[in-house]
């Protein structure tokens, strides 16, 4: 049975698409890419149907990630086929939380840099829209370092599934 992991930022175009890409590869890299499914969205509609932002896509090509993206908002039903919805900062945990059908699902949440150790209580992965492309340089640097330890927990939970 395939994991299915879904990351979710405010506008699906920036900070989710990154974290898509990134640990897309980081799956292909493990040869889980049979056993895994990543994807991601947006707590709201605003692109939806647009690409990622430019930025994001230049960062994401200069640094060897594919960019193909198109942006869809989060809706509750999903909740049933996913095993991991991960959340880019506090406020879309929050948003994330509200909108789960249930406890179970609830559970499901989980903060990007709460897989980093070294991210200590800054958990928050900061929104690179407003700002130039020092901050989607950030981003992708918090995304690839919580993306060794998500990977390592997708790892052990494929694992305890075949036990």
């Amino acid at each position: 049975m395939t994991y299915r992991v879904c990351f979710v930022c405010t506008g699906n175009i920036c900070r989710s698409p990154m974290a898509e890409s990134v640990f897309r590869a980081r799956v292909a890299e493990a040869g889980l890419e049979d056993l895994v499914a990543v994807d991601s969205a947006g707590t709201g509609g605003w692109h939806e149907g647009e690409p990622a932002d430019p930025r994001t896509v230049s960062v994401l090509e200069e640094h060897g990630y594919d960019s193909e993206h198109v942006a869809r908002q989060f809706l509750p039903s999903w909740f049933a086929r996913l095993d991991l919805v991960i959340a880019l900062d506090t406020g879309h945990l929050k948003a994330l939380r509200r909108l789960a059908p249930t406890e179970e699902d609830a559970r499901k949440i989980r903060l990007l840099r709460s897989y980093d150790p070294a991210a200590g209580d800054d958990l928050d992965v900061p929104d690179p829209y407003y700002g130039g492309r020092d901050g989607f340089e950030e981003c992708l640097e918090m995304v690839e370092a919580a993306s060794t330890g998500l990977l390592a927990a997708v790892r052990d939970e494929l694992e305890g599934r075949a036990a």
